[in-house]
């Protein structure tokens, strides 16, 4: 079986165009429940550089759908098994202000909009840099 990733290799995505924030945002939880953009951002704010963006979304299907350590190998590779929207369609990227960079091992750490560590990253040469996707067309 084909194994997919989501992975980058130094890379920084920058955040979307139209991006409706001007600084980097927490998500907010929806009706006392954590979204996507929740586990994501709790995972990349406590872990920079600690995880790829495979291991973060697999982390957050994980925890979603209440998997058991001894399923996790089983379950990693049918979720790869099929190919998944990688950082730039996540709402870090596109609605709360974040750019996400990815060292040369492919471990992701993000970085709000407003900082100066991501105005370094979008004049880096030795970085490719790409945007998040618009949300709309």
């Amino acid at each position: 079986m084909k194994e997919h990733t989501t992975n980058y290799i130094n890379t920084f995505i920058e955040v979307a165009p139209d991006c409706p924030v001007d600084k980097g945002t927490e998500p907010p939880e929806r009706n006392g429940k954590k979204s996507i953009a929740n586990y994501q951002f709790d995972i990349l704010k406590n872990n920079p550089y600690k995880y790829t963006s495979d291991d973060v979304f697999f982390k957050v299907f994980a925890i979603r759908n209440d998997l058991i350590e001894q399923d996790m190998t089983t379950e990693r590779e049918n979720f790869f098994s099929k190919g998944k929207p990688c950082f730039r369609a996540s709402p870090l990227t596109k609605k709360y202000g974040y750019g996400i960079h990815s060292d040369a091992g492919g471990k992701v750490a993000m970085f709000p909009m407003e900082s100066e560590e991501y105005e370094k990253f979008t004049k880096r040469k030795d970085l490719k840099v790409v945007k998040a996707m618009r949300s709309k067309k």
